[in-house]
């Protein structure tokens, strides 16, 4: 395949190890905010309590997920020591 001046190759475009732990992490902080509400949603389908479940969902996903965040923007503005290396 030959690259036109310009063109970005596929290597290039993915992320570095560190870059896509902090994806996954963002990911992982979505899945905490909606699994909750889902959860509470089959419950309240379930057993007919209908709004509560998926309301005490949502509130437990917002705070998880919102904790969540704040550590991983925490961990984010620390400064990170330098790694020595094992050779």
């Amino acid at each position: 395949m030959l690259l036109v001046s310009g063109e970005v190759t596929m290597a290039e475009r993915l992320p570095g190890p560190k870059e896509a732990g902090r994806y996954f992490a963002l990911a992982q902080v979505g899945l905490e905010m909606a699994a909750p509400i889902g959860i509470g949603a089959y419950l309240d389908h379930r057993f007919g309590w209908s709004p509560w479940a998926t309301v005490v969902g949502a509130v437990i996903g917002f705070v998880g997920g919102l904790l969540h965040l704040v550590r991983l923007a925490n961990r984010q503005e620390k400064p990170q020591p330098p790694r020595d290396s094992l050779d």
